[in-house]
């Protein structure tokens, strides 16, 4: 044997089997993913749109030899070991169906963090390698703590509200703008028909996007936001013109994060001179009709786009972001980026409100 041979050889050997070792670490790994189980829950308020999102999770995963827990009742489920394997028989005919088969709420548990380490211990004991949650910001902000603590997860959007940053467009938004345009229209006939303005308190905490878009599409007259301060005195005359040009019924869109139809309707009597108006004015509050119904082929496209991309991202070891909509692409982006920032309107939103005459107010210094 050769002298360099005899002198070497131990430390190839020693190099050999650290190669060995390290293969052995990573490749059974990476085979095995193909068999871990990911879990999926909804959280916060439903929209429409949540199913079709649901059944691209199970169904690509599927396609990765990955099993899919159904975690209900939001994360309340994960404490309360509500999980159920989702196959083909409870993915049937969910993809035209709005609200969540999952089911939803609002978790107090998950709201310290004692409670997100007690999530944290009980998804392994639950036997979920990795989390896709649905929902809204306070949703995705225990998505983000869970991250943090070691947990894959991957959120997905869906808010009616439209109020989340990092995207242009979240599960639900598109069908309740149709469901406000259309309850719009009916009472539109109404308003017609008896020459009455009508007052229409729609959904909207933090976001006027509801209520300005379908002051747009409707043809309303104001829509009052809370991105902008309303003018009352601007608003008044508005209403004043318009009836006595004889075009008779006005429409006012008002975002409930403003304050409520009642009380606007208060502060719109004392800013008209003798404190009564010369036209009928009604009230109408379309409340949680507006969560509801069948999604629109949007949210559906929007919900499957989102459910595939989550689970491929967790494949890829993405960890801690969020599913988006960017200039038409789905597309990942980091919690971050998401939780806790202000998504406001956008500018060509604004001009085009102004350009078509959309009475909206002015804006707030910031």
């Amino acid at each position: 044997m050769p002298r360099w041979r005899s002198k070497n050889f131990p430390l190839l050997c020693y190099f050999v089997r650290f190669l060995l070792q390290v293969s052995a670490s990573i490749l059974p790994r990476t085979a095995s993913f193909m068999t871990k189980t990911i879990g999926i829950l909804t959280s916060g308020g439903d929209s429409p749109g949540m199913n079709p999102a649901i059944r691209a999770v199970a169904r690509t995963a599927a396609q990765h030899d990955c099993r899919v827990m159904g975690i209900s009742n939001g994360y309340d489920g994960i404490f309360d070991g509500l999980t159920e394997e989702l196959g083909t028989q409870s993915l049937a005919s969910i993809i035209d169906r709005g609200g969540t088969i999952l089911q939803s709420s609002r978790c107090k548990r998950m709201y310290t963090p004692e409670g997100v380490d007690h999530a944290r211990r009980r998804l392994q004991e639950l036997g979920i390698h990795g989390l896709v949650v649905i929902g809204g910001d306070g949703s995705l902000t225990g998505a983000r703590e869970l991250s943090k603590r070691g947990m894959p997860v991957v959120g997905i959007p869906a808010s009616i509200d439209n109020d989340l940053a990092g995207t242009d467009m979240a599960i639900g938004v598109d069908t309740a703008t149709n469901t406000i345009m259309q309850q719009v229209d009916r009472i539109r006939d109404t308003a017609r028909s008896h020459r009455r303005c009508f007052l229409i308190e729609v959904m909207g905490r933090n976001s006027g996007y509801l209520a300005l878009t379908t002051a747009i599409s409707g043809g309303a007259s104001v829509a009052v936001i809370p991105e902008f301060r309303y003018n009352m005195d601007r608003i008044v005359s508005l209403l004043h013109k318009r009836y006595q040009e004889a075009r008779g019924n006005s429409i006012v869109v008002l975002a409930e994060g403003v304050c409520g139809a009642e009380t606007f309707m208060a502060r719109m009597t004392e800013a008209v001179p003798g404190g009564e108006f010369e036209q009928e004015i009604r009230i109408t509050v379309l409340g949680h009709v507006q969560r509801g119904g069948i999604p629109t082929h949007f949210d559906r496209m929007l919900g499957a786009r989102f459910g595939e991309l989550a689970v491929t991202g967790l494949l890829a070891s993405e960890t801690g972001c969020m599913t988006a909509l960017a200039k038409g692409r789905a597309t990942l982006i980091d919690l971050n980026m998401v939780i806790g920032k202000k998504k406001h309107p956008a500018p060509e939103l604004i001009r085009l409100a102004r350009n078509l005459k959309v009475e909206f107010g002015d804006p707030v210094e910031l």
